[in-house]
């Protein structure tokens, strides 16, 4: 069950996933919420969509500050997942940027790829803003574009837009003053070329050469939205992780965003309770399995020590940032409105499903079993774990079956949660706020004779496919909850999630019995 109600309104891009957590699709949205809705209420898909639409079992979605963002963010994704229903993934090509050459009497033209040496700027989204970029520096700092120097002036020598290296008509002195004011211009700080096009817009108005007028305006917005922060894909060679956190009620929700060569790759959650100096703990702990980036931006200053542990397992430097204002401050707040919406959308879902369960204490730890077989083969069960919404997938676990023959669901079902909970109250750990098996009033009943026989009072329900009805230990007939509510579709997110993990182990054993593998 595709739980929509975590869906903002906001841009972003969303990934439609398989049964086996493959990503089928990826695509960018002015207003998320409204777009994914539109793929499960609209009934006039083509056959390519239809198809789509009925493997999805699972979506994820990454907001952005604006469409242009969500747009770059959108091609980043499909290169790296090269997902099965995105269009030309092969021949795809990435946003234009502008390019300025490393040579004597640097060019100025436009590239797709980036090479070593030369300098960067965009990318674009629209070629017609870039066209309208390109020239202005043409026309205003009169630079040359052509691949190779001729060896006599071109036209655009006499049409004044090219100031002619090629036959030494500008000292290569000269030549390089224009070239550093077109790079002010490139990086956002072209207010004296505003100026410049304001004063001949107002010259040709009162000609009454609107035509030449309105170029003159297109050209000043392009110059103007220059300056327009794109904080998903930056030209730097640099690798950079941005961390962020918040606490509420004794509990860290963190986010972290891995940006390579300027590509924002992946993001990571992470949920746990808040301790004293636990951010640095954290920092320690995740770059202990992570090589740490050559950057590391942060919301505030961390222990020197840190920064000699990270240099030390990198091999080399690592800048530890704290932006106050500017581009990264824009990533780090980006960061900051991600977590906001991942982390409360998740105590909505637990604090809904406690108020509509009635349960004691709400359900940040929420376990669920599920068993898998094809014709009582090979009979598997798995164990999911959602904390705070979220799964926490290096808590999942799957059974091989040991001790039931045959077809046996009920058995199966107790006989994993013995081991399960055995095991946890040997170890002496944490259990689980509820526990969730996926069948009726007979699985529920199995699994509660198992923890009286453990001596563990532990809330647990049961969630039924068919009706999809909810049952609770003593009481003889079934909830049914709200099918559109939040606590209905958490469940079934839970659920359908322990389901996919069982299948996927199941197919996994039926793959290595076919080839004679242990």
């Amino acid at each position: 069950m595709i739980d929509l109600t975590r869906l903002p309104h906001a841009p972003g891009c969303y990934l439609f996933s398989d049964e086996a957590g493959t990503i089928l699709y990826v695509g960018k949205a002015k207003d998320l919420k409204k777009r994914v809705t539109s793929y499960f209420q609209k009934k006039d898909h083509d056959a390519k969509t239809q198809k789509l639409v009925e493997r999805i079992e699972s979506f994820d979605f990454l907001v952005t500050t604006t469409e242009t963002e969500a747009l770059l963010l959108e091609n980043n994704l499909i290169k790296k997942h090269q997902p099965k229903y995105n269009i030309d993934l092969k021949d795809a090509k990435r946003f234009a940027y502008i390019e300025i050459s490393n040579e004597p009497f640097p060019r100025i033209g436009i590239a797709r790829k980036r090479t070593k040496g030369a300098v960067y700027y965009g990318p674009f989204v629209s070629s017609g803003e870039r066209d309208a970029v390109l020239r202005v520096i043409k026309r205003t700092f009169t630079l040359r574009s052509c691949r190779k120097l001729p060896k006599r002036a071109c036209l655009r020598y006499h049409m004044h837009s090219c100031s002619a290296p090629c036959i030494g008509a500008v000292s290569p002195e000269d030549y390089h003053v224009q070239v550093e004011r077109a790079v002010t211009l490139l990086k956002g700080k072209g207010s004296e070329v505003v100026k410049q096009l304001r004063d001949e817009m107002a010259i040709r108005s009162a000609a009454q050469d609107y035509e030449k007028a309105l170029s003159l305006r297109n050209q000043i917005g392009a110059v103007e939205r220059l300056s327009e922060c794109q904080s998903v894909e930056r030209p730097k060679e640099s690798d950079q992780d941005v961390v962020a956190y918040t606490v509420a009620d004794g509990t860290v929700s963190l986010m972290l965003f891995a940006v390579r060569k300027g590509t924002l790759t992946q993001k990571q959650e992470y949920s746990f309770e808040a301790g004293e100096e636990f951010f640095e703990e954290f920092l320690v702990q995740y770059y202990a399995d992570h090589l740490p980036p050559t950057e590391l931006i942060l919301s505030h200053d961390v222990d020197p020590a840190l920064h000699d542990y990270l240099s030390e397992r990198r091999g080399s430097g690592v800048q530890i940032t704290v932006p106050k204002i500017g581009e990264k401050k824009k990533l780090l707040d980006l960061v900051q409105i991600n977590i906001g919406l991942s982390f409360r959308r998740g105590a909505l879902k637990t604090g809904d499903l406690q108020a509509v369960l009635e349960l004691p204490d709400t359900p940040h730890v929420i376990e669920c079993f599920d068993i898998s077989h094809l014709s009582g083969t090979s009979m598997v069960g798995s164990m999911v774990q959602f904390r705070d919404g979220s799964p926490d997938k290096k808590n999942y676990r799957r059974f091989r079956i040991r001790t039931v023959k045959g077809i046996d669901d009920f058995a199966s079902i107790a006989e994993v949660v013995k081991r399960r909970y055995q095991r946890l109250s040997g170890e002496d750990a944490d259990m689980p706020d509820l526990i969730v098996i996926d069948g009726g009033k007979g699985q529920l009943s199995a699994a509660l004779d198992v923890l009286v026989d453990l001596e563990l009072e532990l809330p647990i329900i049961a969630l039924a496919k068919r009706e999809e009805e909810v049952y609770l230990p003593g009481e003889m007939l079934p909830r049914h909850l709200d099918p559109k509510g939040m606590a209905l579709c958490y469940l079934q997110e839970i659920r359908d999630e322990a389901h996919r993990f069982a299948v996927a182990y199941h197919r996994l054993l039926r793959g290595k019995k076919m080839r004679g593998e242990k």
